[in-house]
């Protein structure tokens, strides 16, 4: 890309980069029928020595081998991985929902990390930090100048440790320390609630271990509130993806037995496979969480809801229900995450992430480097968008694999160039603007979340504002059926 991204520390952007669709962890044989590269390989062992015996000042052997292994594996694509020791635990972590941290939901503001809300019963939310509270300072080290990732290492630490957070809170124009002892957090990946009499919200911020489980409960829970359920929005925006059994089981909950949700095809024998609606495809405990779900939840009215940082899992939830006619989809053109990846174990602290298959929707749509394309497109607020440029998708990723046939690539070219003008016309407009960031974006599920306002009102037969450059139109009422 050519534009370089002056604004772009306006949005979060490093969840992105950890969207995968499916996690096996499995011991590693070697193909006897496969030959080794033995020039190849002579070469790399001749490399070795060479820097062993010859750089500058001594380097670690250990540390040589692993670099090789993760150069290797990085020249592939971007969601192929080496897990070292450390990089290993922290995806379990990722995909487990469970870390030792302070136990906040975060975002950045003006360079600053922004509390967008402290996990209920975590140590954080028992010390009072509230949402939108500006973190500047984490022990000694300032904000201002991290990534996102790297404040996030700084609080997160062992169980009982101390962290000491500068909090600046807005609403009472005050700066002030508070320093939280760490402990195992458990992330809440699902979050459910009526908007009002007859219309529920449930979003889903990833796809991990006890996802399904969570998702299943939150619904129980808004039928006993009300019984009477005429509509849901399913809020999968800035989803970033995880297991696939849960994207396959989120999809079930919503149709019928047998259904087809998505299929996968690759190289190897084993990435060959269909999964559908029923337990033997996404039930990984034995029992379906499913089953104690109302019938009605078939049949009831139903708004997907996606956005530019909606990848992989969530993009197989919006393909599956979209293809079978199930779901409006609502919002703008997703990531475009169609990749597969699996984990095969290499030790007991190491591990390789690999693509090893790509996946398909219902009909056998790649949506690999294009997306979901939306029923309705909605801008982000009702005075247009401001950040959706900002967001990188699967085609602006280094070595990401194609789409497939010419076609597509001049789609995804013409995308491209699309995102670049945009950009330049948004630092256009900064400078005019005395460089003044734009105002950050309403939390989901709010009153003023402009896209889920226009989703209950495609719910209730209401008029939606669709996006600026389309025309204005009705909701579709068979979907209403």
């Amino acid at each position: 890309m050519g534009v370089k991204l002056k604004v772009g520390g306006w949005v979060a952007l490093g969840a992105i980069a950890g969207a995968l669709a499916t996690m096996q962890l499995q011991a590693i044989a070697r193909n006897p029928s496969a030959p080794l590269p033995l020039e190849e390989l002579q070469q790399l062992a001749s490399v070795f020595d060479i820097v062993k015996k010859d750089y500058v000042e001594p380097v670690d052997e250990k540390k040589l081998i692993t670099d090789a292994i993760g150069g290797m594996v990085a020249g592939l694509d971007p969601h192929s991985q080496y897990f070292d020791k450390k990089s290993f635990k922290e995806f379990r972590e990722g995909t487990s929902g469970k870390f030792v941290g302070v136990g906040i939901e975060i975002g950045m503001e003006d360079g600053l990390v922004k509390v967008v809300s402290p996990i209920e019963g975590s140590p954080a939310f028992r010390a009072g930090i509230k949402s939108g509270d500006l973190i500047t300072k984490i022990d000694d080290t300032f904000v201002k100048g991290l990534g996102m990732d790297q404040a996030v290492k700084r609080m997160r630490g062992e169980p009982n440790t101390k962290v000491t957070l500068q909090v600046f809170r807005k609403s009472e124009n005050r700066s002030f320390p508070v320093t939280i002892t760490r402990e195992e957090i458990r992330v809440q990946s699902v979050r459910a609630k009526l908007l009002e009499p007859g219309y529920a919200w449930v979003r889903l911020t990833q796809f991990q271990d006890r996802t399904v489980e969570d998702f299943a409960a939150k619904l129980g829970e808004l039928y006993k509130q009300d019984p009477n359920i005429k509509g849901i929005v399913l809020d999968l925006r800035n989803d970033p993806g995880g297991l696939l059994e849960g994207a396959v089981a989120v999809s079930a909950a919503f149709l019928p037995r047998d259904t087809v949700v998505v299929s996968t095809n690759g190289q190897i024998a084993e990435s060959k496979a269909t999964f559908k609606a029923n337990p033997e495809s996404y039930a990984r405990r034995g029992s379906d969480p499913l089953k104690r779900l109302p019938e009605a939840l078939k049949n009831v009215p139903l708004v997907v809801l996606v956005n530019e940082g909606s990848a992989s899992a969530s993009e197989i939830v919006a393909g599956a229900l979209q293809d079978h006619k199930r779901a409006t989809v609502m919002g703008s053109q997703t990531f475009g995450k169609g990749s597969v990846q699996t984990v095969r174990q290499l030790s007991p602290d190491t591990a390789l992430k690999i693509t090893t298959a790509r996946y398909y929707t219902p009909s056998g749509r790649s949506i690999q480097a294009q997306g979901i394309v939306p029923d309705v497109w909605l801008d982000e607020t009702a005075d247009g968008n401001v950040f959706a440029a900002l967001r990188p998708r699967e085609a602006d990723l280094d070595k990401h694999i194609t789409g497939g046939s010419a076609e597509d690539q001049a789609k995804i070219a013409a995308r491209e160039k699309a995102r670049e003008d945009a950009i330049k016309k948004i630092e256009e407009e900064q400078a005019k603007n005395g460089n003044k960031a734009p105002k950050p974006l309403p939390e989901f599920g709010s009153a003023e979340d402009f896209p889920l306002q226009q989703a209950l009102n495609q719910l209730k037969g209401k008029t939606v504002l669709a996006s600026k450059t389309q025309t204005e139109r009705k909701a579709d009422e068979s979907k209403l059926n």
